[in-house]
């Protein structure tokens, strides 16, 4: 079985295509299940579309849904289209998250963390002249928020937990292990998968997320592990599944798992 839930479109402002391009990349790319998973919407604003290069417009969810529900029947017999979206975790704003997203029959939502004290965790500036001792304290904060993530009960997968590695590679080599222990430990208590991520190598760190080191350390605390691409442009659907698959049999896993209709299914490795 072999599966992506973690794909964009031209909603969002920043990927290439529509959602069909990306259905027809993954039946080219010899899917049998494609999750569309675009950015939400942000909902913290009153504005209709507060960042037109991040989000889709308040206003487009409703046809984004209706659009993707509509290529499910179209597509159904070819290639599963699950309903997704990757939604920004705010923790003062989970449950103006939880109740607008509850009003539509999404097969899983993916939780990320793209900010930190209203700064990109993709902005390489934000290190600059920080001490060794600030750097492990953005490093502990990010993962709390991680954690937080896994608690609100709002998601199925956590997208790209180390993803701060991005654009400054450095972030793995920030000693913060009990913070990332302890939030792994919580998202296998909360029953939440994460994801591996291969648009990592779209960035300076060249690779996925989240690092092999974490992989294990997720391993051994059984947490759940599923795959996505996080693709933005319809040739990346699929992108190294087939390298994802051995690198995770090498490390010691068996299985990994997909949502529909917010149901686990476990598929083996």
């Amino acid at each position: 079985m072999k599966f992506d839930l973690h794909t964009h479109h031209f909603r969002c402002g920043h990927a290439d295509g529509n959602i069909r391009d990306y259905i027809e990349a993954g039946i080219q790319a010899g899917l049998q299940v494609i999750g569309i998973s675009d950015h939400s919407p942000f909902l913290c604003s009153e504005e209709d579309q507060a960042f037109p290069q991040i989000y889709m417009a308040k206003s487009q969810l409703a046809e984004y849904v209706q659009e993707v529900l509509e290529l499910k029947k179209e597509y159904e017999g070819r290639i599963d289209v699950l309903l997704g979206l990757e939604t920004d975790y705010f923790p003062e704003y989970a449950e103006l998250y939880r109740s607008t997203l509850a009003k539509y029959p999404f097969d899983y939502l993916i939780g990320s963390v793209h900010n930190i004290e209203g700064v990109s965790i993709f902005n390489k500036n934000r290190w600059k002249n920080l001490t060794k001792a600030q750097k492990v304290a953005v490093k502990e904060g990010y993962y709390e928020l991680i954690a937080q993530s896994a608690r609100s009960g709002m998601f199925q997968i956590l997208g790209h937990i180390d993803a701060m590695k991005g654009n400054y590679p450095l972030f793995s080599g920030i000693a913060a292990d009990e913070a990332v222990d302890g939030t792994l430990k919580i998202i296998a208590e909360c029953g939440v998968a994460i994801e591996i991520n291969t648009s990592g190598k779209t960035k300076l760190v060249g690779g996925w997320y989240p690092s092999d080191a974490i992989l294990e350390r997720a391993l051994h605390y059984e947490v759940e592990v599923t795959f996505g691409s996080d693709a933005h442009i319809p040739s990346r659907v699929g992108d190294e599944w087939e390298l994802v698959r051995t690198r995770l049999r090498e490390i010691g896993y068996t299985e990994w798992v997909y949502y529909k209709e917010k149901k686990k299914k476990t598929v083996p490795l």
